[in-house]
């Protein structure tokens, strides 16, 4: 006798099979959907990691360098002309005309020196000529006489040529007495101490009744020096020695006198670089009606110096220092080149630059150390200008 399964068996069989196939499709499907998601998370993070390797930055362009600037250095305020009076002559101060701050003209007697010793000298060479004199006299008769006592054999041609000599030795005495008279009284004169050229008594180092030497061991008497004109020296920077020409503009402002400004001009330079300094020595002429600026002043010089119109000024902060030299980053086309720039004058917050720009160009402003030639960068927009209170 065969047996027949029953009906709800099979039915039950079905259904486990059934299950089964809904389990697996859907493992498959959770399976495929974690591919496509990591995929997807895959492809956003290299997006990302795409994006994010691209540096962005900012950007400025250079500006053409003034067609002039003003250059502002200390300066010292001198007398156009400045002078020690010392005495020629020996003796002790008799009088005196004049002491400090003293205005004088040009041959005014400043003081007379009482000169005993020189007035004696004077006398006894004054006798000494006079002596000299005689003895010329007495030679010029005695070879004149021997002139005409030859002519007759009287005397002998041995006795003419003596008296010849000496007669000529005589002539040179007086000279030699003559030319010591003159000194003497040339010595004399300097006992009265005149005013050089006009201007004021700035010092005063003597008075009546001190004992004035001559020589090397004569003190300054007085020191004058004339302030109708000055001199103003500054020390410009190599930098700008080339800019510093004679005729070039300077405003002087005095200390002493705030409000006020002086006009001047450069009226010469020393033509040369002190090594120690590396600056120019250049002197500005400066009329001083009134005498208002006194000399030794300090003085605040305003020097308007021409500029070269091929220059440009770059922010500090541009600029790429590299083994190989100076370097800017120039954004082209979203594409960084590191062009070599050749540096000018440093302005602190700026610097000049002479040769490698041509005033086009995007530079980066504080370039990363990793930006390389050729990378990828993006310009960040500019921030809108506020408005202005």
């Amino acid at each position: 006798m065969t047996s027949v399964p029953s009906e709800p068996v099979a039915r039950r069989s079905r259904g486990a099979v059934a299950v089964v196939a809904v389990l697996i499709f859907a493992a498959i499907a959770s399976a495929a959907w974690g591919i496509m998601a990591r995929e997807r998370a895959l492809s956003d993070l290299a997006h990302e990691t795409r994006e994010m390797a691209v540096v962005t930055v900012t950007v400025t362009t250079p500006a053409k360098g003034p067609a002039s600037e003003t250059v502002t250095l200390p300066g010292n305020v001198q007398p156009f002309t400045d002078a020690a009076i010392f005495a020629r002559t020996s003796g002790y101060l008799k009088a005196r005309h004049a002491d400090i701050g003293s205005r004088v003209k040009a041959g005014q007697v400043l003081a007379e020196i009482d000169t005993p010793d020189v007035d004696q000298a004077l006398l006894q060479a004054r006798a000494d000529m006079a002596s000299a004199q005689a003895n010329e006299k007495l030679a010029q008769t005695t070879a004149e006489r021997y002139q005409d006592l030859i002519k007759s054999d009287s005397v002998s041609r041995q006795d003419l040529d003596n008296a010849t000599g000496s007669l000529e030795a005589k002539k040179a005495a007086v000279l030699s007495a003559d030319a010591n008279v003159k000194r003497l009284e040339a010595l004399q004169k300097f006992r009265t101490i005149h005013a050089p050229f006009d201007g004021v008594i700035t010092a005063r180092n003597t008075d009546i009744g001190a004992l004035i030497a001559s020589g090397g061991s004569a003190k300054e008497l007085f020191h004058i020096a004339s302030v109708d004109r000055l001199r103003i020296y500054v020390n410009v920077p190599q930098s700008y020695s080339g800019a510093a020409r004679v005729g070039t503009e300077a405003d002087i402002e005095i200390q002493n006198l705030p409000g006020r400004t002086f006009k001047g001009h450069l009226a010469r330079t020393a033509q040369s670089i002190d090594p120690e300094s590396r600056t120019l020595l250049a002197e500005i002429d400066l009329a001083n009606p009134g005498a208002l600026i006194l000399p030794g002043s300090f003085a605040q010089v305003n020097l308007k110096l021409p500029a070269d119109a091929t220059t440009f000024r770059v922010p500090v902060s541009t600029l790429i220092f590299r083994s190989e030299g100076l370097r800017v980053a120039i954004v082209k086309d979203g594409v960084v080149s590191l062009v070599p720039v050749t540096p000018g004058r440093d302005f602190g917050s700026s610097v000049e630059i002479v040769s490698g720009l041509s005033g086009a160009e995007s530079i980066v402003v504080n370039p990363p150390d990793s930006l390389s030639d050729g990378q990828a960068v993006a310009i960040a927009p500019a921030e809108p200008k506020k408005p202005q209170p």
